[in-house]
């Protein structure tokens, strides 16, 4: 165990640490092809240099990021081979397309967009911009894809000769493309980055509106950093409400956990924080229906019957049933004796969808750590409210020319660039600390998908890595701040 865990927390570590460079790209990719398509319909300088200070910005961020990607993938090999060797026909595929056509598209237009302003002509250098985030938000869904289908494993089958969990066909490829928790979780994570980008940009500006420096620069900037940041906070609210239709049809257990529901039942409510409840609502957020049913975690352990009247088998059942997959597993591999492989093949085909249940040690295993998933999504949810509000007050305070009395909101604005990465952090926690035992939900746990390696060497490593991550985010924020500190180079009337 010591194994699993210190893979877990170095691959954590690894996916947090990548995460606070990819929201910060996706938002400001979207805020700097703004600015510079006002440049090229305008015709005014002004736009062309505050694009190109943001373009500054989205390449420092851009180059870190890049580096802790790839380690990220790499792990997957060394410290999940079991996993890799399990889905490796299917998960390969949509991160080798990641690589091939997303990144390399992302690459080679940001070269030109960094290097080409005085190259190329503006349209051709505004297509490069706006094709960078274009290749940056393909990436992502690519990547997600890969994600959601360890949350909603969909369009794959089983083969027992290969002991692997393949795409058998072009529609299999399709259904794991468009799988419904994939799209999902792509939008819900692109719109959390216009967020990130825009209070990013909000913030920034509101530093130079402190200092009195390039207050025109600020201003507009503000603005649409503020408008892009409030219609990302607006779409987080809708994907977000189809990622929680989805956790309840698909993973029930994160759904409880992130409620913490020991027992469910129809018109269930919605815990605010302990002790204040708003009834009916948690029925109405995860199945559209005041009196839908919502199971919770005893629920689950014991099996129970959902609005459609299907049985859902208890824990214990699904064990015994994963069991059996696993022993007739055992049994085809093993003899050559044709009627017993047929009748083992028969076994398995009848449980192998409760096959990763067969690996657990009591029905409680599949409970996640509930404090964390509980408290997480609160504070995800709170935190991206607060953001919103604060975007929304700045355009307010825009608006009424009301900012340089406000400087409390300019500081709150400040405040506000740590407080939506740590939204952030805390939504990858409920959807990855909350579907635990589960590597790939339902069919393979955690303590399965590991290499066969030694806890110190697991140790040893992820300390490596921590020492040079936090160099890297130490180099980086120090280049940031000091480019920040420059400022755009505006000319002298702009200032």
């Amino acid at each position: 165990m010591d194994v699993v865990i210190w893979s877990r927390i170095q691959f954590a570590m690894t996916a947090a640490y990548h995460w606070l460079f990819v929201p910060l790209t996706l938002g400001l990719a979207l805020v700097m092809a703004v600015m510079e398509t006002l440049y090229v319909v305008k015709k005014d300088p002004f736009w062309k240099k505050t694009a190109q200070f943001w373009i500054k910005l989205f390449a420092i961020n851009f180059a870190v990021g890049i580096a802790t990607g790839i380690i990220l993938e790499f792990e997957f090999g060394t410290n999940w081979s079991n996993y890799s060797w399990f889905v490796g026909d299917m998960f390969g595929a949509p991160l080798a397309i990641e690589g091939i056509l997303a990144f390399f598209m992302e690459a080679t237009f940001f070269a030109v967009m960094f290097f080409g302003w005085e190259k190329v002509s503006p349209r051709f250098h505004l297509a490069s911009t706006w094709l960078t985030g274009i290749g940056a938000t393909i990436s992502a869904y690519w990547i997600l894809v890969a994600n959601g289908w360890m949350q909603n494993p969909v369009g794959t089958t089983f083969n027992p000769d290969t002991v692997r969990s393949e795409m058998a066909s072009a529609a299999a490829f399709w259904e794991v493309v468009t799988n419904p928790v994939a799209v999902s979780k792509f939008c819900h994570s692109v719109t959390s980055g216009w967020v990130t980008g825009g209070i990013f940009v909000v913030g920034v500006s509101a530093w130079y509106l402190l200092k009195n420096r390039h207050s025109e620069f600020a201003r507009k900037s503000m603005l649409i950093g503020a408008i892009v940041g409030l219609v990302g906070s607006g779409a987080v609210m809708l994907s977000g409400d189809s990622s929680g239709v989805h956790a309840a049809e698909f993973q029930p257990m994160k759904l409880a956990a992130a409620e913490g529901l020991e027992d469910g039942g129809n018109g269930a409510a919605f815990t605010i924080v302990p002790g204040i409840k708003i009834p009916k609502m948690l029925s109405i957020l995860a199945t559209h229906d005041i009196d839908g049913f919502v199971p919770g975690i005893n629920d689950i352990l014991k099996g129970y019957t959902d609005d459609e009247g299907n049985v859902i088998p208890s824990v214990e059942e699904k064990m015994r049933m994963g069991r059996l997959a696993l022993d007739a597993l055992a049994v085809y591999r093993s003899t050559d004796d044709p009627e017993q492989k047929a009748h083992a093949k028969e076994v398995l085909d009848a449980n192998v969808q409760y096959m990763g249940y067969g690996h657990l040690d009591k029905p409680e295993d599949v409970i996640p750590p509930v404090g964390i998933v509980f408290w997480s999504f609160r504070l995800m949810i709170g935190l991206g409210m607060l953001v919103a509000l604060v975007l929304l007050l700045v355009l307010y305070g825009l608006w009424k020319n009301k900012l340089d009395q406000w400087k409390w909101l300019l500081w709150a604005a400040i405040a506000c660039i740590p407080m939506a990465y740590i939204a952030g952090q805390c939504g990858w926690i409920v959807a990855e600390v909350g579907r635990q035992p589960w590597t790939i939900q339902g069919l393979l746990p955690v303590n399965v998908a590991i290499s066969s390696l030694s806890a110190a060497a697991v140790k040893t490593t992820f300390f490596v890595f921590l020492g040079i991550f936090a160099m890297f985010l130490i180099i980086e924020i120090r280049i940031l701040i000091g480019a920040i500190r420059k400022g755009p180079e505006l000319e002298p009337q702009n200032n």
